[in-house]
């Protein structure tokens, strides 16, 4: 999408398809933009208002048609809810919902009025919600679509309004930094949406070379099985064992500042198909574990933003990428796999093949001597039970770096909610006759997969995000349609930023 910012007037002097007003409920500006329009528009804005056929609800729309001597074809009004409940995040919902109806009406494009003063924002924060909330919510994933092709709409330019030129140039900086931050996001959607025959680890790793070769600052590395072998990185091996798919170690680097500044790790989890292996999977919804690279999709996409955005900081991404097939060859139940760091695994179940994988990650980010490290994984289907469909799983050894996440997730509305980590989980790792398991059954099932991995960190800030619940949704949510959600992306682009800020 082409985003534009320019001054109202100017705007209003040209043939508009369709106008986005944003509004608070209960309140009609008497000033500012929303006059302008409203007097453009021949009054229907008090008209409606006044009628109470729009009462600026949240989430609630209305469409006027103006009549007479004006070049507005369509205004479109969005309710912003109460004033003393608005957020930022309410203005990406409201910024999705002006995008979304002005694609159902067929438009190519869409003016928005944006007015940072009355929303109680910065310019920086207004802008980026609302070029985030409309471009995120126009996702569409329609590469395997062949019939009708035609009937496909999209919004191909929006353009941003305000009334104060000395504004133009901060917002013009934010509107960019949103907008490469939503293409990283889509990147990390398309991935996920990728059928697994489409998606493979070598068609991973040829996105992330190629992504590579366009920034002067990232390199991109990837290891074979071999390469691995020779690593010690059997748990890895382990897992990749039932598929004729070759498995591939996928290192990014990105140096965004002095060499001499450490790392921050992100380790993403790659299933690219995962059938839970001799352990399989039930049928029903199997087609879904397409998804369960979500994990490595949302580092590739962080990664890709961050170098998209010049961001001084130093960012190392591992992604272990295979699939967990029930092949002649599979690991089964009760085999012993000697992982990278020397320590042994016996598997108890192979449909916990991720944790196997991250350990073998984990290990190998040390050789980075990293400041954090963060791995990222559709892990289990124990935290969808415990926090539901739309909320990230966070446990983790330092609080500090907690600490540094939960504020990115209050910026970005990526929502997630600490498990405990506690010591008395650390037993229930352990095995009788390896190291430890891969599993311990159903109770507290996210927070021993978090209490295993943790085993194979080292001396370094860590944190697990489970992200099992809100990498795929059932369901339409505000500026995440169903599908794909590139969770992690956003939060990660601003953790970074926030680290950067800091030195």
């Amino acid at each position: 999408m082409q985003v534009n910012v320019d001054k109202d007037q100017i705007i209003l002097k040209k043939s508009i398809e369709v106008v986005a007003v944003f509004l608070f409920e209960g309140q009609l500006p008497l000033g500012g933009m929303v006059s302008h329009i409203d007097k453009a528009a021949n009054g229907l804005i008090q008209q409606i208002w006044k009628e109470n056929d729009f009462e600026g609800k949240l989430h609630q729309t209305a469409i006027l048609y103006p009549r007479g001597n004006t070049e507005i074809r369509r205004v479109i009004l969005v309710g912003l809810g109460k004033r003393g409940d608005f957020s930022a995040d309410k203005m990406r919902a409201a910024g999705a919902k002006a995008g979304q109806t002005a694609r159902s009406l067929k438009v190519k494009s869409l003016a928005v009025t944006l007015e940072a003063d009355e929303l109680e924002l910065s310019w920086e924060s207004a802008t980026e919600a609302v070029v985030e909330g409309i471009i995120l919510g126009l996702y569409q994933f329609t590469e395997f679509k062949t019939l009708d092709r035609e009937s496909i709409r999209d919004v191909e330019q929006l353009h941003i309004m305000i009334q104060d030129l000395k504004n133009i140039p901060l917002v013009k900086k934010a509107a960019d930094r949103a907008e490469k931050i939503c293409r990283a996001v889509y990147l990390s959607r398309n991935l996920v949406s990728s059928p697994a025959n489409e998606m493979t680890p070598s068609v991973m790793a040829r996105e992330v070379l190629s992504i590579a070769k366009g920034h002067k600052k990232m390199k991109a590395t990837v290891l074979e099985a071999a390469d691995m072998k020779r690593l010690g990185m059997n748990a890895l091996l382990g897992v990749a064992r039932g598929s004729e798919e070759p498995s591939k170690f996928i290192i990014i680097e990105y140096r965004g500042e002095g060499k001499e500044r450490p790392p921050i790790v992100l380790i993403g989890k790659a299933l690219t198909f995962d059938s839970g292996g001799i352990s399989l999977k039930p049928a029903e919804k199997m087609d879904e574990m397409k998804t369960d690279m979500a994990g490595g999709a949302a580092v590739i996409g962080a990664i890709s933003a961050a170098a998209e955005l010049h961001l001084p900081v130093n960012i190392v991404g591992l992604i272990p990428a295979t699939e967990n097939l029930p092949g002649g060859k599979a690991c089964k139940p009760g085999d012993i796999l000697k992982s990278m760091s020397g320590k042994t695994i016996e598997v108890i179940n192979t449909d916990a093949e991720g944790r196997l994988i991250l350990a073998d990650a984990l290990t190998y980010a040390g050789r980075f001597k990293p400041a954090a490290i963060i791995d990222i994984a559709t892990l289990t289907g124990a935290c969808i039970v415990a926090l539901g469909d739309h909320v990230m799983g966070m446990m983790g050894t330092d609080e500090k770096l907690k600490a540094r996440i939960k504020k990115a997730s209050e910026q970005t509305g990526e929502l997630l909610w600490e498990l405990p980590l506690w010591e008395n989980y650390q037993d229930l790792v352990k095995s009788d006759i390896a190291d430890y398991k891969n599993s311990t059954g159903r109770p507290g099932g996210a927070i021993t997969a978090a209490a295993f991995l943790s085993k194979f960190v080292g001396p370094y800030p860590w944190v697990h995000l489970d992200i099992a619940g809100p990498a795929w949704l059932t369901k339409d949510q505000t500026y995440n349609p169903k599908g794909a959600s590139g969770v992690g992306v956003r939060l990660f682009v601003q953790l970074l930023t926030n680290w950067s800020d800091a030195h």
